[in-house]
């Protein structure tokens, strides 16, 4: 037994901000984790694209995946080094590729979780093909959107059914609007789903891993605010019941990395957004909040590869569905989804691996987000998003507010 190395690759689109941190941290921290005998030590290295033998040997033993919902060639890459190389990767390629919100709407409402009244609507146009014209000829049946509006309740939203960084979401107050908004909808497939009006509460939960991060959003404040910068919001109960919640879905769609977005109305809340497995990382968006992502990111990761963690390259449902099945109220079966879930995601395993090799990560971290390459990282982020007159003045604000995270203590 010796020294051995295990290999991380970051496969990456426009990220900037995340990556640089996670690199310097990596060489920070200096890790030599002993496991099964060996002692294991990390390299971190940026996934190139370029062609490729199906037979060569992929060199990583994990890839953090943030390209392939959209860049086919690194997902068929990462697809078969799962089949023939044994890859660890997050999110599950298969699952990306074949589950978007209205799957996961569908799945959730069947194990019982109070999501909105939603309906799929036909698209407005159609692509030109041989065979449209007479399939919609034959079979399909004039609607009145506007009586949809009805059986739903006004207001309502209108949204593409596989989602997009808020892409053509419109909330609707009336038949009139209704139908403006799919007018302009061109060939979207569109879901109609009920507007959650009195809520109190809008919180998007950060699941990575068994790790949960609830944070109080503001949808109508501009990009760099709907993150708030508050911490006391939510009672231990909810809490946990959103941490439940999270982990259940991610465990459920086989999502290492994903985010929740709940409504809380009269104490219930009810989940609205949760089909998001290459969630925002970005610390021009995530700001006070980016050094826990940054965390997330390193904790997971490397618990995964120096513990060798099998990637499950199928989904099994059942276990979930036998719970949906039981005569329990809602709160039990979630209860038992989310033992399922810490199941799957070795919580416990991870938890003692994290306070037995990370547990210098919180001040390596702290002193690593006063640093010129802390500060260089937001710099070119906001360089890459923000017109030239406005890069000092958001790279100040940003930074700030990570130094606000230091000096609140966070984890």
């Amino acid at each position: 037994m010796g020294d051995v190395t295990r290999h991380i690759g970051l496969s990456l689109g426009a990220d900037i901000c995340w990556p640089l941190c996670f690199e310097h941290m990596i060489k920070r921290l200096d890790l030599r984790i002993p496991h099964g005998g060996d002692t294991v030590r990390f390299e971190v290295e940026r996934v190139t694209i370029e062609p490729f033998d199906l037979r060569q040997p992929v060199k990583y033993d994990l890839v953090v995946d943030r390209l392939t919902h959209w860049f086919h060639t690194s997902r068929e890459w990462i697809k078969k080094g799962i089949l023939m190389d044994d890859l660890y990767v997050f999110n599950n390629p298969w699952s990306i590729q074949a589950n978007e919100k209205h799957t996961s709407y569908c799945a959730m409402m069947k194990l019982g979780m109070p999501i909105p009244e939603t309906w799929m609507i036909p698209p407005k146009g159609y692509a030109p093909g041989p065979d449209v014209k007479p399939t919609l000829q034959r079979y399909a049946k004039l609607f009145d959107l506007g009586k949809v509006g009805d059986t739903i309740g006004w207001p309502m939203f209108l949204k593409p059914y596989d989602g997009g960084g808020w892409r053509a979401v419109t909330r609707v107050k009336n038949a009139r609007e209704a139908w403006k908004a799919y007018e302009e909808s061109d060939t979207a497939v569109m879901h109609a789903q009920a507007s959650v009006e009195g809520y109190d509460r809008f919180v998007r939960t950060i699941g990575f891993g068994p790790q949960t991060h609830n944070v109080l959003y503001n949808p109508d404040a501009p990009l760099h605010d709907r993150y708030t910068m508050e911490t006391d919001f939510l009672s231990r109960e909810d809490a946990e019941h959103l941490r439940k919640v999270t982990l259940t879905i991610n465990a459920f769609f086989g999502w290492d990395f994903n985010s929740c977005e709940s409504l809380r109305k009269d104490g219930v809340w009810h989940p609205i957004d949760f089909a998001n497995p290459c969630p925002d990382s970005q610390v021009t968006s995530l700001h006070f909040h980016f050094p826990w992502m940054v965390k997330s990111y390193l904790r997971w990761s490397i618990f995964c590869a120096a513990t060798k963690r099998k990637m499950a390259r199928t989904l099994d449902w059942e276990p979930f569905y036998q719970v949906a099945a039981m005569d329990l109220p809602y709160a039990e079966k979630l209860d038992r989804y989310a033992a399922i879930a810490d199941a799957r995601f070795e919580t416990a395993r991870f938890e003692e691996f994290c306070a037995k090799h990370l547990g210098h990560l919180d001040e390596v971290a702290s002193e690593f987000f006063t640093t010129a390459e802390a500060k260089e990282a937001v710099r070119q982020k906001v360089t890459a998003l923000y017109p030239a007159h406005e890069v000092e003045r958001f790279t100040e604000l940003f930074w700030s507010r990570i130094q606000a995270w230091r000096a609140a203590g966070c984890p």
